[in-house]
């Protein structure tokens, strides 16, 4: 297929930034000659989670790496989840964050919101969807919104509320105050920012980030990872899983500085499972 659009996408990358043996730069350009998806050119996922069915979170050898890319040339879409083009420019480098933000950014683009929405912004209020590329969205306090439809989005940015999905490859978003994101999903995501939160997530290949203070995220499903950054905040995962741990400073008038981040996968020895974790001059340390 040949045409003068560009179509934005996502990419992921081994620690290394190489995709099956060739090397890429973030801010760069690369063309080929054909484009055969899953057998010619360069590929990448218009839906920003299905590349964690090709990249996951973590390896071995560390974190893989996750970047907004755009394609143009000449596509070619498989049946499957990935597009081909012969050209690609890597945009930015936006991470696992980045790539959660992003999905449920695109998810949200996917709602016919005339004929398929659950909104409310009243306090103690609830905005249930079961549909799919549905969305349920809330901003009142002490509410919840709640959505069971595959590909799906709830977010909630009331204080002490909670959004609740458990679709395959949906995310539950929330930035509210002492509230809960929470996911069931296969290879999907949960993400809070809010102060002393918890944002949880039992699916496979999935994603539970957290950047509020005394917070945590806790992941449960095989070769995911559970996201902290705030102040004392604390991680817990299954065997295979990995934890990314944020060691901050004193306040400083501004903020609290970010004194080191650091990886730990949890193996059983070092990392025990099911046990909470901080990071403490840069050495990951149990919690309750």
């Amino acid at each position: 297929m040949k045409t003068k659009e560009t179509i934005k996408g996502f990419k992921g990358f081994n620690p290394d930034m190489t995709c099956r043996g060739f090397q890429y730069e973030v801010g760069k350009e690369y063309e080929t000659k054909k484009a055969k998806a899953c057998e010619e050119g360069f590929h990448f996922c218009e839906y920003p989670l299905d590349v964690l069915g090709y990249y996951t979170p973590s390896t071995i050898k560390g974190m893989n790496r996750f970047c907004e890319v755009e394609g143009s040339g000449d596509f070619d879409k498989s049946e499957s989840d990935k597009v081909a083009c012969t050209k690609i420019k890597i945009k930015a480098e936006i991470g696992i964050i980045g790539l959660v933000n992003a999905a449920v950014e695109y998810i949200k683009s996917k709602v016919d919101w005339k004929n398929n929405k659950e909104s409310n912004t009243g306090n103690r209020s609830a905005a249930t969807n079961t549909g799919n590329l549905s969305a349920a969205t809330n901003t009142g306090y002490r509410s919840a919104a709640t959505n069971t439809g595959d590909r799906s989005a709830a977010t909630n940015t009331g204080n002490q509320s909670a959004a609740t999905n458990t679709g395959y490859r949906s995310a539950a978003t929330n930035t509210g105050d002492l509230s809960a994101a929470t996911n069931t999903g296969y290879r999907s995501a949960a993400t809070n920012t809010g102060y002393r939160s918890a944002a949880t997530n039992t699916g496979d290949q999935s994603v539970a980030t957290n950047t509020g203070d005394l917070s945590a995220a806790e992941v449960t499903g095989k070769e995911s990872v559970a996201i902290v950054t705030g102040k004392d905040s604390k991680a817990r995962g299954t065997i295979g899983d990995w934890l990314v741990l944020t060691e901050r400073g004193e306040w400083n008038g501004e903020n609290y500085p970010i004194k080191e981040v650091r990886a730990f996968k949890v193996d059983g020895i070092e990392i025990k499972e099911n046990v909470f974790y901080n990071l403490v001059y840069g050495k990951a340390i149990e919690c309750e």
